[in-house]
C-alpha cells in the first residue's frame, strides 16, 4: 500500500486538505505534523495537531461530503494516502496494530463529538425552558 505512487510530500505551510472541498482521500502522516483547523467566520480555530503515524480525512473515504476542516502542514510533511474504502481494507489487514489504533482513536473521536451534542442539546434545553418560564410571567400577572 505505501507504495511510492501512494506517498506525497508537503511543505511547511502548505495545505494537505481544505475545508469544504471534495476529495475522497485518507492520509496518515509518515514524517511531520499537521494541524487540524475550521474556519469560524474568517477565523481559522486550530481542533487538533496530528504527529507521524496519526491519519486524517477518513470520512471521506466513506461519505461523499466536502471537507470538515483544512489540514495544513506544520513542517515538511510526509504522507501515505488511501483512495477508497478496498485500499483501506487492505491496508488494515496488513496493519493490524495500526488498525487497533484507529479503532482506540475514532472512538476517542466518537466520544468527543458526543460531549460536544450532550453539552449542546442540555444548553439549549436550559435556553428553551428559560424561555417558557419567562413566557409563563406573562401569564401569571
Amino acid at each position: 500500500m505505501a507504495s511510492s505512487k501512494h506517498v506525497r510530500y508537503f511543505q511547511k505551510g502548505e495545505r494537505i486538505i481544505r475545508e469544504g472541498h471534495q476529495e475522497q482521500k485518507m492520509y496518515i502522516i509518515l514524517e511531520g505534523n499537521v494541524v487540524i483547523t475550521l474556519d469560524a467566520g474568517g477565523d481559522e480555530i486550530e481542533v487538533a495537531k496530528l504527529k507521524k503515524g496519526d491519519f486524517f480525512g477518513e470520512i471521506s473515504l466513506f461519505e461523499k461530503i466536502p471537507r470538515s476542516a483544512t489540514a495544513t502542514a506544520q513542517d515538511n510533511v510526509k504522507v501515505v494516502f488511501i483512495e477508497n474504502e478496498d485500499q483501506l481494507k487492505e491496508f488494515l489487514l496488513k496493519n493490524p496494530s495500526f488498525a487497533a489504533k484507529m479503532v482506540h482513536i475514532l472512538a476517542k473521536r466518537l466520544a468527543k463529538t458526543d460531549k460536544i451534542l450532550i453539552e449542546e442539546f442540555r444548553e439549549k434545553n436550559k435556553l428553551q425552558a428559560m424561555k417558557d418560564m419567562s413566557g409563563l410571567h406573562y401569564f401569571l400577572d
